[in-house]
């Protein structure tokens, strides 16, 4: 699939244990492998403790890309806070990606995707979207992505409804 040709697109990983090395990144690794196979160009993943760091990398990135995906940092634990350092940087929220996201782990079973407090927007012309920590969900909100991304990206650079 070339959907996404001519597209660069940014993958951060927000992990303070896998910034630190105590584990190694999959879900980062996973969607830039995936991104890739969809025909875009791909920077990182850049791996960096959740908080500040990951709004430094949005802020520095939002003008160099068409695309930022995130990963991890979503769930209800007193140190994710990618959403809320997601949202401070959003020109507008996109909250209809999100909803889906969650609502389709709920759809194959997984209760627990509704804990996810991800959220996806617009950046002047870059889309941001946060999706879950894990690999299952990533692999399961990517899925999700597949089929509205290139339409999305299509938009923002002014195409036809």
């Amino acid at each position: 699939m070339t959907a996404l040709a001519g597209v660069r697109a940014l993958v951060i990983t927000a992990s303070t244990r896998a910034a630190a090395g105590v584990y190694p990144d999959r879900g980062g690794a996973l969607i830039a492998e995936t991104l890739r196979g969809w025909g875009a160009a791909i920077d990182g993943p850049r791996v960096v403790p959740d908080g500040e760091p990951v709004a430094s990398e949005l802020r520095a990135g939002v003008t160099a890309y068409d695309l930022i995906l995130t990963t991890g940092g979503t769930g209800c634990s007193p140190t994710d806070a990618t959403p809320e350092v997601t949202r401070a940087v959003l020109d507008r929220e996109i909250p209809g990606i999100a909803e889906a996201i969650r609502a389709d782990g709920v759809a194959r079973g997984i209760p627990s995707a509704m804990l996810s407090r991800g959220v996806a927007g617009l950046v002047g012309r870059c889309v941001v979207i946060n999706l879950p920590g894990s690999t299952g969900g990533v692999r399961d909100a990517l899925a999700v992505l597949e089929s509205v991304l290139p339409h999305l990206l299509s938009q923002v650079r002014g195409g036809d409804h």
